[in-house]
């Protein structure tokens, strides 16, 4: 029997990409899918844009310090709670896949009986999730750290991370993207591939390192480096870059990319941060990786996200704090120069990887409407 699927939450690309991959395992199984989200989150223009329903609700973040906000935020909580309420009346279940936008439909749907499917992205549960778990009747999760935060009594089951379509072919169409990635990014056939980002809005100090290890590595003319900087960061990388010689190292910069897939088709190694859906597209394309956590990331969930995958061989993690030109530079190199070691961190990471969680997700979701 075809079902109404609400899903619920966003804010950041984290949040969205496995909302988006599990509505359209949904779809293709028949049933019928809409968003609930914010406004001023990236939900609003990637759910549109993907041909899904979109219903904007006046969420707000949680503000943890006494503040005259703070007083005012369970008025504001109550009155989006009540404009979910009206379209949670006619679904048959919700999932929230995290974030402050998925509070209000949760707790909507409780007061109206409709089953709550809950996913979480990281090792280390969020706020949100932590909470919304006890009235939950399942969490999806994708780290199976991420059980020990859970009340016992809570119904879980790893799924795995669901990723963009587009990423899951990598693996499949390796050698034709890549083909193409080095048309589009300026790169070299025959070189190996260093792949560096920070995230979708980039990361400083990822980039200064970045730059300066470009320069350590300046005479290696079997090495090339695609540097993702995020817009805001473009034209600082560009000026601080080394300038290029004959024979070299090869540096094509870019401020977005819309098309990871074909990055991830050219990479040898990726440097990054350790947000959930890197690490999930990473494994699924069976990708090595050097992961640098976002040092302020709330309770440390990006270091538990990289030691995830630092515990099966599938990446090498190394600390903010610690991170400089010369130290990444170094990483670099012994990690590339060992071709070895280097494959079987790439077959762990594949072995990580759960290209089959938008299907595990939809299982676990068509699941709760069976239970009593």
């Amino acid at each position: 029997m075809p079902l109404h699927v609400l899903v619920a939450g966003g804010g950041t690309a984290g949040h969205v990409y496995p909302g988006l991959a599990l509505a359209s395992a949904l779809r293709d199984r028949g049933h019928a899918v809409s968003f609930m989200g914010t406004e001023g989150g990236l939900e609003a223009k990637l759910v549109p844009a993907a041909g899904f329903d979109f219903h904007p609700v006046s969420a707000r973040p949680l503000v943890r310090s006494l503040s005259l906000a703070a007083l005012r935020q369970p008025f504001a909580q109550l009155s989006a709670v009540r404009e979910a309420g009206i379209l949670v009346q006619g679904t048959d279940i919700v999932v929230g896949v995290g974030g402050y936008a998925s509070v209000p439909a949760v707790l909507a749907a409780r007061r109206h009986h409709v089953p709550i499917v809950l996913h979480e992205q990281n090792a280390v549960p969020g706020l949100a999730n932590r909470l919304l778990s006890r009235i939950s009747d399942a969490v999806a999760l994708s780290f199976p750290d991420a059980r020990r935060s859970m009340p016992r009594r809570v119904r879980t089951a790893v799924t795995g991370n669901p990723v963009r379509e587009e990423i899951l072919r990598v693996p499949v169409e390796r050698d034709r993207l890549a083909t193409e990635g080095r048309e589009e990014f300026g790169l070299i056939e025959g070189r190996r591939t260093v792949v560096v980002f920070g995230g979708s809005q980039g990361a400083v100090h990822v980039d200064r390192a970045a730059t300066g290890a470009s320069r350590q590595l300046a005479d290696r003319d079997d090495l090339q480096v695609l540097l993702i900087t995020g817009p805001a960061h473009l034209d600082d990388v560009r000026r601080a870059l080394p300038r290029e010689h004959e024979g070299g190292l090869l540096i094509r910069v870019a401020g977005y990319v819309d098309r990871m897939d074909l990055a991830y088709a050219c990479a040898d190694l990726v440097v990054s941060r350790a947000g959930a859906t890197t690490i999930a597209e990473l494994t699924v394309c069976g990708l090595p990786s050097l992961l640098i956590p976002y040092p302020y990331a709330t309770n440390g969930h990006q270091e538990a996200n990289a030691r995830a995958l630092q515990r099966v061989g599938g990446a090498g993690v190394l600390l903010d704090d610690q991170l400089s030109a010369i130290v990444l530079a170094e990483r670099i190199e012994g990690l590339l120069d060992h071709g070895e070691q280097l494959g079987a961190m790439a077959e762990r990471s594949r072995s990580f990887g759960r290209p089959d969680a938008a299907g595990r997700l939809a299982d676990l979701t068509e699941s709760v409407q069976a239970l009593p």
